[in-house]
Parts: structure tokens; C-alpha cells; sequence
């Protein structure tokens, strides 16, 4: 019998974290929102609350862990 070939599994806590757009880049959500929040302003809070562009020395090491994205 041949043997199976080895596939490598997708992160889920990595998929669950970040997005791979159609042009590959990552985007995943901005930290600060959880609590201590009233004193931060409201416009502070809503530009939390969008997605931010992962950095490019942090992208092959997410890509490694989303093999399928």
C-alpha cells in the first residue's frame, strides 16, 4: 500500500485571528478595545474597532500556519 501524503493542517486559533485578502494581504482586528474604555474617546474607540494590515516581517509566519488561505 503507498503511503498517504503528509498535509499540513490549517491554525484554527491563527485562522480565527486573521483574514487573507484577495491580494494576500493579512489583516486582523486592533488591540486596546477590550476594557478600560471609557477613557478613551469615542473616535479612538471606532478607529479600534476597524481591521489593521499585519507587518510584512510577521506575514510568512501567519502564511505558514494558513496553508490553505
Amino acid at each position: 500500500m503507498p503511503r498517504p501524503i503528509a498535509r499540513r493542517k490549517t491554525k484554527k486559533a491563527v485562522a480565527k485571528r486573521f483574514k487573507v485578502t484577495a491580494t494576500g494581504k493579512i489583516l486582523t482586528s486592533q488591540s486596546g478595545r477590550r476594557h478600560l474604555a471609557g477613557s478613551k474617546n469615542r473616535k479612538r474607540k471606532r478607529h479600534l474597532s476597524k481591521m489593521k494590515q499585519v507587518d510584512k516581517t510577521d506575514e510568512y509566519r501567519i502564511k505558514a500556519n494558513l496553508p490553505f488561505a
